[in-house]
Parts: structure tokens; C-alpha cells; sequence
């Protein structure tokens, strides 16, 4: 059995105000190209196809042209909503497309209704779960805690009790998005941490032949059998350094795995600079990323005139400008970026009571406090999305 395994379409999203639509499309192409010429037996979506709960109508019309010809070219297409999609909408019309051989799995109460597909040594069951916010399916699922590892342990139990039932040497593939122990995260990814803990552990997925993952964007193999595909384009400039592929999977009778990664189209190279204006205009060794979008870091000690202008005389692409003034060590705003880089909101918080505190931070009880209100903020905006 040959798939294609990709997530993280994004759709309508764009890069730093420039609209990335074209570019989706062309991805777009390539992955129906690519079924084609690969002769694939189904392409998996592992979530966040749209960007937000309610896409522009020309992010919509991307994607109903995506399952047209998927469907045309009848081939198989198993795909779950994310954290960013809104399940309802995503589901809407579900049942009737099943008979077009596109399949959509938004409704965690059917995370283990596979859709089942054959080859010549027997049956693939693909169990698709949609992103499972915990504070809104954990009575579905009776789990003792309203935290990702324990609805998504739940879900796999039943997932494993399905294909228990089935005839012996049934093969099992996987679609979940969830932020995997092991995964390198980058800056374009929707935090989904619950009561401070966002990660589930790879055991959670034993006895699965293959987990096709979504939700972070760079592609990686926790496992041979865990993969993230990572988004198919690069949504900012802390994936300057991904190569954006999907994952063409063979699956062998016997559960084997052969994995080879398939670039996509790149619109335009991304490139992070740092310097002084003058040394970044000047510096013969930048002139590779002359057409790139850029992301500029300026050092000089006082904020020079018009540099996103002068910038853009020669990278005429430029994007992003921060600045970080090379003042010394002992200037603590000339690193006040670097020391909030990597940090929660959670953390971030803690360090603000501290401050007016004058050094005494938060307490147990008061950590506690300031945990809930992030994940009640949270929780709020998904039922939001899903209820809306």
C-alpha cells in the first residue's frame, strides 16, 4: 500500500502580509502530480487544511478544486481537521463525499470507524482522528484527566479494540494531530497546551503500523513508524532552514515501512541576515539571498534613518526588520527580545509578577492560578471556533 502523507495546508494563510495563495495552489498541484506519477494508493491530510475556523471564500474554492481532481483521478483521500480548522465546517457534507472516495473524519466519536482500503496482501485500516481539544472531549471519551495524553490515549484504545476485531493481518495506519513527544516546534504553530503539558509520548501510538502526524511544521521521524510530514510551505522565518517535503510511504505486507521524502515548491527561499545597515548593504557574501525574503536584524548601537527603504534597495523582498542594538552585556533592553524568544505565555507571566514584585514570583497556588486562565482563554477560543 503506497500513500502520500502531508498536513498543514494552512490555506489562506499568508506570510508576512504577502498572500501565499499562489503558492498553495502550486503545492496543490504538485501533490496531485505527484499521486499521479507515484501511482499512490491514497493521500493523507493529517490536519489544519485551513488557517483559521472561517477561511476566505478563495481559500475554500483552493481546496474544493484540490478534492475535485483528487476525486477525478480516483484516488483515495483521508483527511482529519486540526487545532486551526473548524471541525463542523470541515465536516459538512461528509457522508456524501465518502461515496467520491474523499474521506473526512472531523467527529471524535468515529476516531475508530476506519476507512478501510485493500491491495494484494489484504486490508489497510485508516483510523482518522481530528484534533482532540481535551476540555471538549473528555467525556466522550471518559478519560480521568482533561489532558492531550489522556484523550488521546483513550481514542488509541479504541482504535486498537477496532482493529482487534478485524480479520488477522489487518495493517493500520493513523492520522493524528497532536504535538508528539521528541518534535521540534517552530514559531508558526498555535500553542495547545493543556494545564501546562501539550506533549503525548510515542508509546501512545503502539501497536499502529504507521502514525501519519500533523501539527508541527517541519518535517522529522520520531520513529520509523511516527512521522511528522510538516507544512508543505514555510509560514515564518523560524523555518528559514526546513526542507519542505511530504512523505511518500510504502507499507509492506507485513507492516514494513519504507519512507522517502518528496520536496515541494519553493516560492522564494527565506533567508535570516544580522548586522550593521551598512555591513548588511554592503556584504558581498549576502548576494545569494538578494531575492529571498528576508529577515533583517539590525545591531547598529543607534537606529539608523529609513532602513526598511535602503534595505530593500537591495533586498527588495525584505519582510521583517527587528532590531537588536549591539550596546554591550550590560544593557538589559538591548536583549529584551532574545530573553521572551522560546518563552510560554505562561512563563512570560511569571517573570511580569516577579518584576512588580521585586523578585518574589509567583507561588504554587498562584502558578496554578495563572495556568487556568491561559487554558480557559484557550479552550474559550476553540469552543468559539467550533460552536461558531
Amino acid at each position: 500500500m503506497r500513500f502520500l502523507h502531508t498536513s498543514d495546508w494552512h490555506l489562506g494563510r499568508s506570510f508576512h502580509r504577502v498572500s501565499l495563495l499562489d503558492a498553495q495552489a502550486a503545492f496543490l498541484d504538485h501533490l496531485v502530480a505527484t499521486a499521479l506519477a507515484r501511482e499512490v494508493d491514497a493521500v493523507l491530510v493529517a490536519g489544519d487544511v485551513y488557517d483559521r475556523a472561517v477561511p476566505p471564500l478563495s481559500a475554500v474554492e483552493l481546496f474544493d478544486r484540490a478534492l475535485h481532481r483528487l476525486a477525478e483521478a480516483r484516488v483515495p483521500t483521508v483527511m482529519i481537521s486540526g487545532n486551526h480548522d473548524s471541525a463542523r465546517r470541515l465536516g459538512v457534507g461528509a457522508g456524501l463525499i465518502d461515496h467520491a472516495g474523499i474521506h473526512l473524519r472531523t467527529d471524535p466519536a468515529r476516531c475508530a470507524t476506519p476507512v478501510v482500503l485493500s491491495d494484494t496482501h489484504g486490508d489497510v485500516a485508516f483510523y482518522g482522528l481530528p484534533y482532540l481539544e481535551p476540555a471538549l472531549v473528555r467525556d466522550e471519551f471518559k478519560a480521568a484527566k482533561a489532558g492531550h495524553e489522556a484523550v488521546l490515549a483513550a481514542a488509541l484504545d479504541r482504535v486498537r479494540a477496532d482493529l482487534a476485531a478485524r480479520p488477522s493481518g489487518t495493517r493500520s495506519v493513523v492520522l493524528a494531530h497532536a504535538f508528539v513527544t521528541g518534535g521540534a516546534a517552530s514559531d508558526s504553530e498555535r500553542d495547545i497546551t493543556v494545564g501546562g503539558v501539550s506533549a503525548v509520548p510515542t508509546a501512545t501510538f503502539d501497536g499502529v503500523d504507521y502514525v501519519a502526524l500533523g501539527h508541527l511544521h517541519g518535517s522529522q521521524a520520531l520513529t520509523e513508524r511516527v512521522r511528522y510530514s510538516g507544512s508543505p510551505l514555510a509560514y515564518s522565518f523560524s523555518e528559514t532552514d526546513h526542507r519542505k517535503t511530504m512523505w511518500l510511504v510504502d507499507l509492506g505486507p507485513g507492516g514494513e515501512i519504507d519512507a522517502e521524502r518528496i520536496d515541494c515548491p519553493v516560492p522564494r527561499p527565506l533567508a535570516r541576515v544580522r548586522g550593521a545597515l551598512a555591513d548588511l548593504l554592503d556584504d558581498p557574501a549576502l548576494t545569494r539571498h538578494e531575492q529571498a525574503w528576508i529577515e533583517a536584524t539590525l545591531t547598529d548601537p543607534v537606529r539608523p534613518s529609513d532602513p526598511m527603504a535602503r534595505l530593500a534597495a537591495r533586498f527588495p523582498h525584505t519582510l521583517s526588520l527587528v532590531f537588536d542594538p549591539d550596546r554591550g552585556d550590560g544593557d538589559l533592553a538591548a536583549s529584551y527580545a532574545q530573553r521572551l524568544e522560546g518563552r510560554t505565555d505562561q512563563e512570560i507571566a511569571e517573570d511580569f509578577v516577579a518584576h512588580v514584585r521585586g523578585g518574589a514570583g509567583p507561588d504554587d497556588r498562584e502558578r496554578t492560578v495563572l495556568r487556568g486562565a491561559f487554558d480557559h482563554v484557550r479552550v474559550d477560543s476553540a469552543v468559539r471556533e467550533v460552536t461558531g
